[in-house]
Protein backbone atom coordinates (compact mmCIF):
# COMPACT_ATOMS: atom_id res chain seq x y z
CA UNK A 1 0.00 0.00 0.00
CA UNK A 2 1.51 3.32 -1.07
CA UNK A 3 2.17 5.38 2.07
CA UNK A 4 1.16 9.10 2.08
CA UNK A 5 3.29 11.31 4.55
CA UNK A 6 1.91 14.83 6.21
CA UNK A 7 3.31 17.31 7.52
CA UNK A 8 1.08 18.59 10.86
CA UNK A 9 0.36 22.11 11.21
CA UNK A 10 1.89 23.29 14.14
CA UNK A 11 1.08 26.97 14.69
CA UNK A 12 4.71 29.39 14.71
CA UNK A 13 6.38 26.83 13.51
CA UNK A 14 5.36 24.98 9.89
CA UNK A 15 4.45 28.50 8.39
CA UNK A 16 5.60 28.40 4.66
CA UNK A 17 9.30 29.59 4.94
CA UNK A 18 9.99 26.33 7.29
CA UNK A 19 7.79 24.20 5.02
CA UNK A 20 9.75 25.45 1.93
CA UNK A 21 13.43 24.83 3.52
CA UNK A 22 12.22 21.59 5.20
CA UNK A 23 11.10 20.28 1.37
CA UNK A 24 14.53 21.38 0.04
CA UNK A 25 16.91 20.05 1.92
CA UNK A 26 15.02 16.81 3.06
CA UNK A 27 11.89 15.95 1.35
CA UNK A 28 9.56 13.06 2.55
CA UNK A 29 6.49 14.73 2.54
CA UNK A 30 3.48 14.25 0.14
CA UNK A 31 1.95 17.32 1.25
CA UNK A 32 1.24 19.83 4.23
CA UNK A 33 -1.89 20.78 6.41
CA UNK A 34 -0.71 24.48 7.04
CA UNK A 35 -1.06 26.49 10.03
CA UNK A 36 -5.03 27.59 11.07
CA UNK A 37 -6.18 30.89 9.35
CA UNK A 38 -8.88 32.29 11.99
CA UNK A 39 -12.77 32.36 10.37
CA UNK A 40 -13.36 36.04 11.24
CA UNK A 41 -15.88 37.78 10.63
CA UNK A 42 -14.72 40.34 7.24
CA UNK A 43 -16.33 39.93 4.23
CA UNK A 44 -12.97 40.43 1.94
CA UNK A 45 -10.08 38.72 3.61
CA UNK A 46 -7.13 40.44 4.16
CA UNK A 47 -4.14 39.99 2.23
CA UNK A 48 -1.84 39.92 5.21
CA UNK A 49 -4.07 37.20 6.54
CA UNK A 50 -3.57 34.85 3.73
CA UNK A 51 -0.11 35.45 3.36
CA UNK A 52 1.72 31.71 4.69
CA UNK A 53 -1.03 30.03 1.79
CA UNK A 54 -0.47 32.14 -0.90
CA UNK A 55 0.70 30.30 -3.84
CA UNK A 56 3.85 32.41 -4.29
CA UNK A 57 5.09 31.55 -0.88
CA UNK A 58 4.42 27.87 -1.60
CA UNK A 59 6.17 26.01 -4.13
CA UNK A 60 8.14 23.78 -2.59
CA UNK A 61 4.84 21.66 -1.22
CA UNK A 62 1.88 20.97 -2.06
CA UNK A 63 -0.50 22.62 0.99
CA UNK A 64 -4.09 22.05 2.35
CA UNK A 65 -5.05 25.60 4.12
CA UNK A 66 -6.74 25.12 7.68
CA UNK A 67 -9.84 26.92 8.37
CA UNK A 68 -10.46 27.25 12.66
CA UNK A 69 -14.06 28.82 13.31
CA UNK A 70 -17.44 28.06 14.25
CA UNK A 71 -19.38 30.27 12.32
CA UNK A 72 -20.89 28.84 9.11
CA UNK A 73 -20.27 32.24 6.99
CA UNK A 74 -17.12 32.84 8.30
CA UNK A 75 -15.83 29.52 7.30
CA UNK A 76 -17.89 29.77 3.98
CA UNK A 77 -16.84 32.99 3.48
CA UNK A 78 -12.58 31.90 4.34
CA UNK A 79 -13.23 28.84 2.12
CA UNK A 80 -14.03 30.90 -1.00
CA UNK A 81 -11.15 33.10 -0.83
CA UNK A 82 -8.99 30.02 -0.10
CA UNK A 83 -10.61 28.05 -3.28
CA UNK A 84 -9.76 31.63 -4.96
CA UNK A 85 -6.43 31.45 -4.59
CA UNK A 86 -6.53 27.89 -6.70
CA UNK A 87 -6.74 25.39 -3.36
CA UNK A 88 -9.41 22.68 -4.28
CA UNK A 89 -9.26 21.33 -0.52
CA UNK A 90 -9.04 23.00 2.56
CA UNK A 91 -9.25 21.31 6.47
CA UNK A 92 -11.40 22.46 9.45
CA UNK A 93 -9.25 22.32 12.98
CA UNK A 94 -11.70 20.52 15.41
CA UNK A 95 -8.46 19.26 17.42
CA UNK A 96 -6.49 22.57 18.47
CA UNK A 97 -6.16 21.76 22.36
CA UNK A 98 -5.22 25.38 23.70
CA UNK A 99 -7.34 26.39 26.21
CA UNK A 100 -7.65 30.46 24.66
CA UNK A 101 -9.42 28.84 21.62
CA UNK A 102 -11.26 25.90 22.83
CA UNK A 103 -13.04 27.96 25.38
CA UNK A 104 -14.41 29.70 22.63
CA UNK A 105 -16.04 26.45 21.19
CA UNK A 106 -12.92 26.31 19.00
CA UNK A 107 -10.72 23.34 17.82
CA UNK A 108 -11.02 21.00 20.25
CA UNK A 109 -13.52 22.63 22.47
CA UNK A 110 -16.41 22.14 19.84
CA UNK A 111 -16.13 18.14 20.50
CA UNK A 112 -18.62 18.00 23.28
CA UNK A 113 -20.76 19.79 21.34
CA UNK A 114 -21.54 17.04 18.63
CA UNK A 115 -25.17 18.48 17.11
CA UNK A 116 -23.45 21.90 16.75
CA UNK A 117 -20.49 20.45 14.77
CA UNK A 118 -23.64 18.76 12.51
CA UNK A 119 -25.14 22.02 11.99
CA UNK A 120 -22.04 23.86 10.73
CA UNK A 121 -21.46 21.21 8.24
CA UNK A 122 -24.73 21.06 7.16
CA UNK A 123 -24.66 25.09 6.57
CA UNK A 124 -20.95 24.86 5.10
CA UNK A 125 -20.36 21.71 3.12
CA UNK A 126 -23.45 22.44 0.34
CA UNK A 127 -21.98 26.77 0.15
CA UNK A 128 -17.83 25.88 -0.52
CA UNK A 129 -16.81 24.43 -3.80
CA UNK A 130 -13.87 23.06 -2.06
CA UNK A 131 -13.84 19.49 -0.64
CA UNK A 132 -13.54 19.45 3.63
CA UNK A 133 -11.68 17.35 5.46
CA UNK A 134 -11.15 17.55 8.80
CA UNK A 135 -8.63 17.64 11.63
CA UNK A 136 -9.59 16.07 15.00
CA UNK A 137 -9.18 14.87 18.15
CA UNK A 138 -10.66 12.08 20.26
CA UNK A 139 -12.15 14.71 22.80
CA UNK A 140 -11.67 17.65 24.64
CA UNK A 141 -12.17 16.13 28.18
CA UNK A 142 -13.20 12.41 27.62
CA UNK A 143 -11.34 9.91 24.75
CA UNK A 144 -14.40 8.80 23.85
CA UNK A 145 -16.21 11.90 22.72
CA UNK A 146 -15.48 11.08 18.95
CA UNK A 147 -17.58 8.01 18.92
CA UNK A 148 -20.57 10.66 19.54
CA UNK A 149 -19.52 12.71 16.54
CA UNK A 150 -18.64 9.65 14.02
CA UNK A 151 -22.47 8.97 13.03
CA UNK A 152 -23.43 12.47 12.04
CA UNK A 153 -19.74 12.99 10.52
CA UNK A 154 -20.54 9.90 8.54
CA UNK A 155 -23.62 11.72 6.69
CA UNK A 156 -21.25 13.85 5.12
CA UNK A 157 -19.06 13.70 2.41
CA UNK A 158 -15.61 14.22 3.55
CA UNK A 159 -12.22 14.23 1.98
CA UNK A 160 -10.60 12.33 4.65
CA UNK A 161 -10.23 12.82 8.48
CA UNK A 162 -7.05 13.58 10.45
CA UNK A 163 -6.85 11.98 13.80
CA UNK A 164 -5.01 12.81 16.64
CA UNK A 165 -5.59 9.94 19.07
CA UNK A 166 -5.65 12.32 22.59
CA UNK A 167 -7.62 14.71 24.38
CA UNK A 168 -7.38 18.05 24.06
CA UNK A 169 -7.41 18.29 27.72
CA UNK A 170 -3.87 15.90 27.39
CA UNK A 171 -2.51 18.92 25.20
CA UNK A 172 0.50 17.56 23.89
CA UNK A 173 1.22 14.89 27.42
CA UNK A 174 1.03 11.45 28.28
CA UNK A 175 0.48 9.22 25.25
CA UNK A 176 -1.52 8.86 21.88
CA UNK A 177 -4.23 6.13 22.37
CA UNK A 178 -3.88 3.60 19.84
CA UNK A 179 -7.05 1.71 20.88
CA UNK A 180 -9.36 4.79 20.50
CA UNK A 181 -8.33 5.21 16.30
CA UNK A 182 -8.13 1.49 16.28
CA UNK A 183 -11.92 1.69 17.55
CA UNK A 184 -12.01 5.02 15.35
CA UNK A 185 -11.51 2.55 11.96
CA UNK A 186 -14.12 0.53 12.73
CA UNK A 187 -17.03 3.54 12.99
CA UNK A 188 -15.86 6.12 10.61
CA UNK A 189 -16.69 5.83 6.94
CA UNK A 190 -14.19 7.98 5.85
CA UNK A 191 -10.65 7.48 4.86
CA UNK A 192 -8.60 8.20 7.99
CA UNK A 193 -5.36 9.84 8.73
CA UNK A 194 -3.37 8.41 11.33
CA UNK A 195 -1.67 11.46 14.01
CA UNK A 196 0.35 11.33 16.84
CA UNK A 197 4.51 10.47 18.21
CA UNK A 198 5.37 9.18 14.92
CA UNK A 199 8.76 9.92 16.32
CA UNK A 200 11.17 7.60 14.70
CA UNK A 201 10.82 4.48 12.08
CA UNK A 202 10.25 2.15 14.74
CA UNK A 203 7.46 3.69 16.24
CA UNK A 204 5.66 3.84 12.46
CA UNK A 205 6.68 0.36 11.86
CA UNK A 206 4.49 -0.35 15.06
CA UNK A 207 1.46 1.40 13.88
CA UNK A 208 1.74 0.60 10.78
CA UNK A 209 1.80 -2.93 10.93
CA UNK A 210 -1.38 -2.61 13.72
CA UNK A 211 -3.18 -0.36 11.49
CA UNK A 212 -3.18 -1.93 7.94
CA UNK A 213 -5.66 -0.59 6.76
CA UNK A 214 -4.11 2.76 6.86
CA UNK A 215 -1.69 4.18 4.37
CA UNK A 216 -1.93 8.24 5.24
CA UNK A 217 0.07 9.35 8.34
CA UNK A 218 0.59 12.94 9.80
CA UNK A 219 4.02 13.50 11.13
CA UNK A 220 4.58 16.82 13.33
CA UNK A 221 6.84 17.22 15.81
CA UNK A 222 8.73 14.01 15.29
CA UNK A 223 9.65 16.17 11.76
CA UNK A 224 10.81 19.22 13.54
CA UNK A 225 12.79 16.94 15.49
CA UNK A 226 14.02 14.75 12.99
CA UNK A 227 13.46 16.19 9.56
CA UNK A 228 14.89 13.00 8.07
CA UNK A 229 11.88 11.12 9.33
CA UNK A 230 9.47 10.96 6.41
CA UNK A 231 12.33 9.88 3.90
CA UNK A 232 13.67 6.89 6.52
CA UNK A 233 10.50 5.85 6.81
CA UNK A 234 9.60 5.76 2.85
CA UNK A 235 12.93 3.85 2.26
CA UNK A 236 12.07 1.65 5.73
CA UNK A 237 15.95 2.66 6.51
CA UNK A 238 18.34 4.88 7.65
CA UNK A 239 21.23 4.92 5.62
CA UNK A 240 22.21 8.72 5.66
CA UNK A 241 25.57 9.10 6.91
CA UNK A 242 26.21 12.89 7.02
CA UNK A 243 23.08 13.84 8.48
CA UNK A 244 24.90 16.96 10.82
CA UNK A 245 25.92 18.82 7.71
CA UNK A 246 23.08 18.81 6.19
CA UNK A 247 21.25 19.73 10.01
CA UNK A 248 24.00 22.77 9.69
CA UNK A 249 23.14 23.70 6.54
CA UNK A 250 19.51 23.75 7.11
CA UNK A 251 20.18 25.67 10.29
CA UNK A 252 22.03 28.46 8.78
CA UNK A 253 19.63 29.17 5.63
CA UNK A 254 16.67 29.24 8.00
CA UNK A 255 18.37 31.67 10.26
CA UNK A 256 19.33 33.54 6.95
CA UNK A 257 15.31 33.54 6.09
CA UNK A 258 14.26 34.28 8.93
CA UNK A 259 17.03 37.66 9.31
CA UNK A 260 15.49 38.75 5.85
CA UNK A 261 11.37 38.61 7.19
CA UNK A 262 11.92 39.81 11.19
CA UNK A 263 12.54 42.59 12.30
CA UNK A 264 15.26 43.02 15.08
CA UNK A 265 17.73 40.77 16.77
CA UNK A 266 15.36 39.93 19.27
CA UNK A 267 12.74 38.85 17.66
CA UNK A 268 15.07 36.60 15.73
CA UNK A 269 16.88 35.48 18.22
CA UNK A 270 13.15 34.38 19.71
CA UNK A 271 12.01 32.00 16.75
CA UNK A 272 15.39 30.85 16.54
CA UNK A 273 15.17 29.93 20.50
CA UNK A 274 11.45 28.36 19.96
CA UNK A 275 12.98 26.07 17.22
CA UNK A 276 15.80 24.72 19.30
CA UNK A 277 13.23 23.18 21.51
CA UNK A 278 12.48 20.74 19.62
CA UNK A 279 16.36 20.82 17.30
CA UNK A 280 17.97 19.91 20.59
CA UNK A 281 16.12 16.68 20.79
CA UNK A 282 18.02 15.31 17.92
CA UNK A 283 20.71 15.36 20.27
CA UNK A 284 21.98 13.09 23.22
CA UNK A 285 22.49 15.68 25.67
CA UNK A 286 18.96 17.58 24.69
CA UNK A 287 18.64 19.36 28.08
CA UNK A 288 22.10 21.09 28.10
CA UNK A 289 21.82 21.87 24.71
CA UNK A 290 18.23 23.78 25.33
CA UNK A 291 19.87 25.58 27.94
CA UNK A 292 22.57 26.73 26.00
CA UNK A 293 20.28 28.00 23.50
CA UNK A 294 18.16 29.42 25.97
CA UNK A 295 21.28 31.59 27.70
CA UNK A 296 21.51 33.42 24.83
CA UNK A 297 20.67 37.35 24.22
CA UNK A 298 22.59 38.36 21.00
CA UNK A 299 22.92 37.11 17.39
CA UNK A 300 26.66 36.76 18.23
CA UNK A 301 26.02 34.75 21.63
CA UNK A 302 23.61 33.03 19.52
CA UNK A 303 25.99 32.25 16.63
CA UNK A 304 28.38 30.58 19.09
CA UNK A 305 26.51 28.80 20.68
CA UNK A 306 24.76 27.12 17.86
CA UNK A 307 29.04 26.47 16.77
CA UNK A 308 29.37 24.76 19.98
CA UNK A 309 26.68 22.67 19.17
CA UNK A 310 27.20 21.44 16.31
CA UNK A 311 31.09 21.50 15.95
CA UNK A 312 31.85 20.52 19.40
CA UNK A 313 30.88 16.39 18.79
CA UNK A 314 28.03 16.73 19.84
CA UNK A 315 26.56 13.26 19.45
CA UNK A 316 23.07 13.10 17.35
CA UNK A 317 20.40 10.66 19.09
CA UNK A 318 18.17 10.61 15.56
Amino acid sequence: MNKKIYLAPIRGFTNALYRDLLTEYFGGFNLAVSPFISAVNEKRIKKSTLKDILPENNKGISIIPQILGNDPENIINLAKHIYDLGYESVNWNLGCPFPMVAKKRRGSGLLPFPEIINSILEKVIPNIQNNLSIKMRIGRNRNDEIFNIAPFLNQFPLEEIIIHPRTGIQMYEGEADPVVFEKCIKVFDHQLVYNGDIVNLDTFKTLNNRFMEVNRWMIGRGALINPFLPEIIRKGRDDNSDKLKTLINFHDELLYRYSQVLSGPSHIIDRMKGYWFYFSQAFKNKKEIFKKVKKVRTLEQYGSAVKDIYYDDHKLAI
